[in-house]
């Protein structure tokens, strides 16, 4: 019974160029994956260093200039 069963979700075509849509559909949103993941990167280091900013203008550590003096 387990052959029968298993038969009903593998489908492997014999005409190969079938396998090009799915495969251009995955690079698409692959792509897009990775694309999403290098933005929220990006946005989370730009509010770290916001927040590293804030932080130090709020215990008053920053000179005019709004650097951090060296130690």
């Amino acid at each position: 019974m387990w052959p029968w069963v298993l038969n009903l979700f593998l489908y492997f075509p014999e005409d190969k160029r079938e396998y090009i849509p799915a495969a251009i559909s995955f690079a698409v949103f692959f792509l897009i994956a990775v694309l999403t993941m290098r933005l929220i990167l990006v946005i989370s280091r730009r509010q770290e260093k916001e927040a590293k900013r804030l932080e130090q203008e709020l215990l008053g550590k920053t000179d005019e200039s709004g650097r951090t003096p060296d130690v």
